[in-house]
């Protein structure tokens, strides 16, 4: 089978969805033979898409692990005049603002939909909502009368990215749709009046190996950190996930517990510079207890969750949270948002901790009380460990995603 997988990017850029259609692509040749190609961007991250001052990766079509992966420019020009368009037409609430929001989101690419079109596959899949290029892929599927199957990953919090009616009209074009989670499932069910029978639960995956070999200590080493107990949140350096959370609830768990330290490691982007800046205010003493770890390579990641006792994510727009799944296979606790598809992932008093959303006293207390029961930290850490062997290998959710595959390609 040839499987068109379009995504707003790919390795070497960082990224929950980028990741996950990483690992499906490459299991897919490995396991069951098929020929898939990716079609993507340029980008680093998607704030490449409104500002032309970011990094960027050289188009053009490269093999990686088998995948043939073609990386295309994007528009990026006149993204103050885009930017107040979207937000001007949103605020007031005017006709046809989701079409603005989405200009300005981008990807700006458009000849993508007769490329896509051209393509030849079997099947054309798209992930992620609100970008441009999920409507791309429903216009080159009919153009070329191939089936499209959107991968949608909605954010029921983030009113401005996926409060669009024309999301969910493409959701109702397509030939097939994949959640992550039921809550997403169930939402698009309830509240948006999706056909059920278009919808698949997948789910997401973890690698489980690497991360049960993980070797935190000589992190800890370098760092002078020793036995002190480490909270670390991993993941992209952007506002909507929270780090600002940890940076409040550390400033109190200090005064406690002195020899706490913290990690926040992931992928650099203009927010970046704000979390620095916090760090470099710190006293000296409380500084040495702050690890920034940016832009790390992937072979390095099972070491920072193994030098972590506790991994926070308090982010409220996760359509599920891949950043959960490794913590468990490092056999780490979580602290989560009780929030759209959260409480579906994560078992509260289980496998980790649920706060309330944006409530830093109540997020502070969760780390403190895991901070302060080792027991209760190794209990969760196993019961995620367990979960995630039963459920979310790649192995798992590939065979999962490649079975939607086919049922849109047979029309069943």
């Amino acid at each position: 089978m040839h499987i068109l997988h379009v995504v707003q990017g790919y390795t070497p850029a960082i990224g929950g969805t980028e990741r996950l259609i990483q690992q499906v692509s490459e299991n897919l040749v490995a396991r069951h033979q098929d020929q898939v190609t990716v079609y993507t961007t340029t980008a680093y991250n998607c704030e490449l898409f409104w500002r032309d001052d970011q990094p960027e990766l050289p188009a053009g079509t490269e093999i990686i692990n088998g995948v043939t992966v073609r990386r295309f420019p994007v528009f990026n020009k006149l993204n103050t005049l885009r930017f107040w368009l979207a937000g001007s037409a949103y605020k007031l609430r005017l006709p046809f603002n989701d079409r603005l929001r989405a200009l300005h989101n981008g990807p700006l690419i458009p000849r993508m939909p007769q490329i896509i079109a051209d393509a030849g596959a079997d099947v054309i899949v798209a992930s992620s909502f609100p970008l441009l290029h999920m409507h791309y892929a429903l216009r080159g599927g009919r153009r070329a009368d191939t089936p499209v199957v959107l991968c949608g990953g909605i954010h029921t919090a983030d009113d401005y990215g996926f409060n669009r009616p024309m999301i969910y009209k493409a959701i109702r074009q397509a030939n097939a749709y994949i959640a992550y989670t039921p809550f997403e499932k169930n939402y698009l069910v309830q509240e948006r009046a999706i056909p059920p029978e278009l919808i698949s639960i997948t789910g997401v995956g973890v690698d489980v190996e690497p991360f049960a070999g993980g070797d935190g200590q000589d992190l800890r080493r370098r760092l002078g950190w020793g036995n002190a107990p480490v909270v670390a949140y991993i993941g992209q350096q952007v506002p909507h996930k929270g780090v600002d959370m940890l940076m409040q609830a550390m400033e109190q768990i200090w005064q406690e517990v002195p020899d706490a330290c913290v990690i926040i490691a992931g992928s650099e982007t203009t927010y970046s510079a704000f979390i620095k800046s916090w760090a470099d205010g710190l006293p000296a003493a409380l500084r040495a207890r702050v690890a920034l770890i940016n832009n790390f390579a992937e072979e390095e990641k099972p070491d920072i969750y193994a030098a972590s006792d506790i991994v926070v994510y308090p982010s409220g727009h996760e359509s599920f949270g891949i950043v959960f799944l490794e913590a468990w296979a490092a056999c780490k606790p979580v602290v989560g948002a009780r929030i759209g598809a959260i409480p579906t992932v994560v078992a509260d008093g289980k496998d980790g901790l649920l706060t309330e959303y944006r409530q830093t006293a109540d997020f502070t207390r969760a780390i403190r009380a895991l901070i302060s029961n080792p027991d209760l930290r190794q209990q969760m850490g196993n019961a995620g460990y367990q979960k995630v062997c039963q459920h979310y290998t790649w192995d798992i959710v590939t065979d999962k995603f490649r079975a939607v595959y086919i049922k849109a390609k047979e029309g069943l």
